[in-house]
């Protein structure tokens, strides 16, 4: 399988090629379809990142930074509660501090997370972002 964009720029993972046409397969749809050869120019990119970018933004980057359950429950512990002290975060989850600096730091590079203040101390709230993957999530 490899990487293929038609004239418009769109690009499309190639299924199966014959002799005139090809079937592509979008990956943001997954819809399949046929196209004519000639209006296809192969592309160097990773079929399986193309496959992945197919996906939304946000849905992405929070599948990457959730590397397990327990990232993937803080993350959905922040977009229940909102924003949390870091005094709330150790004494709460049972995290060491540097497995929580690491989620943390996580979250914020995935945009997932922005620094706060809460109750006069540092703390961590959700990003509209964040707010929008976990909805998506529960569906």
């Amino acid at each position: 399988m490899q990487t293929v964009r038609d004239g418009d720029g769109t690009r499309y993972l190639l299924v199966k090629r014959s002799a005139e046409s090809s079937l592509v397969r979008d990956p943001a749809t997954g819809e399949e379809r046929h196209l004519p050869n000639g209006d296809l120019e192969p592309e160097g990119e990773s079929v399986l990142a193309a496959a992945a970018g197919g996906l939304p933004d946000g849905v992405r980057r929070a599948v990457l930074a959730c590397r397990d359950e327990r990232a993937l429950g803080l993350l959905v512990e922040f977009a229940d509660r909102g924003p949390l002290s870091v005094r709330t975060l150790l004494d709460s989850y049972g995290l060491c501090e540097s497995d929580l600096l690491g989620l943390l730091s996580e979250f914020r590079a995935a945009g997932l997370l922005a620094e706060t203040t809460v109750a006069g101390e540092r703390g961590y709230e959700p990003t509209e972002a964040a707010l929008t993957v976990v909805e998506r999530f529960r569906r």
